[in-house]
């Protein structure tokens, strides 16, 4: 079924048909259309689940984590001030191995007080162990949902996932979106861990110095069979649906000199300025970062990089830039902008390419770089 739909709706939409048993929510903008969309599948009769409106995001994580525990398919949303609060149980959902799923609704981090888009939020997040991925368009958004549920619960991962979208951006904007008939695409959940009160069992929460680094080693093992699951999953995806996606996505890359490389919707802002640069007679292209975490294996040899990041590690730099400069051996011109939803038209991002400056940091709007 098509309909007209902004970001928020399209995950609830995909959360409806995901079906998960305990869902616990928390308001925050620009998040709350999601939980008040399903609040209202729920009170409709069209999605059977406990929806337990908690008191805080603190609050939402551990439900999520006691149901998950258990066995049940989880879900909850959150943005910004409420990513944060929920930091110290995000550790505890993967170290835990369970399959959360949770969508976050970039927003700028406080102060000043900011509700407009950032990806500060999620990549301050980025070592807890937590699978990320960054939607560009409310269709995105909706089958990346979907497919989140089946990646976390696949039992090679059992980590949580975390499907980011742009605040306002993304999160309020109206778009076209194919919705799909409920089905089998996402299989029962099977825990291997889950607690099982006909089986009862002792848990002990204490690891000590012989035996922690196993368990820390385990997530990682994950997380790097999770590229060949989210490979699998997609590749089923696109087979029955005929949308397909990736790691990354490309728009123009094949004899591209020089590569205009961001997440989200920045990325899709930059598939104009690439249309306008050919145009001009410069071979651009958009690698566009889907998955985050894990973080996939780029090829960027002989290629000048204009990075654009909408975030910042004070000290050391944009965080995607220097994760490319880590893992692919970039030396990208590294742009700082689209902070707290400063405004980057296309026309900006085809000014960045014009006047790129390997190796070099420019923060958009600021007069003299640093």
């Amino acid at each position: 079924m098509k309909i007209i739909a902004t970001g928020n709706y399209a995950v609830a939409e995909a959360v409806k048909q995901a079906a998960p048993w305990v869902i616990a929510a928390y308001p925050i903008t620009p998040q709350t259309e999601i939980v008040e969309r399903i609040a209202q599948f729920v009170t409709r009769g069209e999605l059977a689940c406990d929806y337990i409106p908690v008191e805080s995001e603190h609050s939402a994580m551990a439900a999520c984590i006691g149901a998950s525990a258990a066995g049940v398919r989880t879900f909850t949303a959150t943005s910004s001030q409420g990513l944060l609060y929920m930091h110290e149980l995000l550790h505890w959902a993967a170290g835990a191995r369970l399959p959360v799923v949770m969508a976050n609704v970039n927003r700028a981090v406080g102060p000043p007080w900011n509700v407009w888009a950032d990806h500060t939020d999620a990549l301050s997040q980025r070592d807890t162990g937590w699978l990320q991925v960054y939607a560009a368009t409310a269709q995105e958004a909706y089958d990346t949902t979907l497919m989140a549920f089946r990646i976390a619960e696949d039992e090679r991962v059992l980590l949580p996932v975390m499907v980011n979208l742009d605040g306002f951006l993304l999160s309020h904007t109206m778009q076209d979106l194919a919705t799909l008939e409920p089905g089998s695409f996402i299989p029962p959940l099977h825990l291997p861990h889950a607690i099982d009160t006909a089986h009862p069992a002792a848990y002990a929460p204490l690891t000590g110095p012989k035996d922690y680094y196993r368990f820390r080693w385990e997530m990682e093992r994950s997380m790097r069979d999770a590229k060949r699951v989210i490979a699998e999953t997609e590749e089923d995806f696109a087979a029955r649906f005929g949308r397909r996606y990736g790691m990354t996505t490309e728009y123009r890359c094949e004899d591209a000199d020089v590569l205009v490389i961001a997440m989200g919707t920045l990325a899709k802002e930059a598939e104009v300025a690439v249309d306008r640069l050919r145009e001009e007679g410069t071979r651009a292209g958009v690698l566009r970062i889907r998955w985050f975490r894990p973080f996939p294996k780029l090829d960027l040899a002989g290629r000048e990089v204009v990075v654009i990041d909408r975030d910042y590690s004070f000290g050391f730099g944009g965080v995607l830039a220097h994760s490319l400069c880590s893992t692919a051996r970039a030396e990208p011109y590294s742009v700082i902008a689209g902070l707290g939803g400063q405004e980057v038209t296309h026309g900006d991002i085809a000014s960045f390419v014009r006047d790129r400056r390997p190796g070099e940091e420019h923060w958009f709007g600021v007069k003299a770089d640093v």
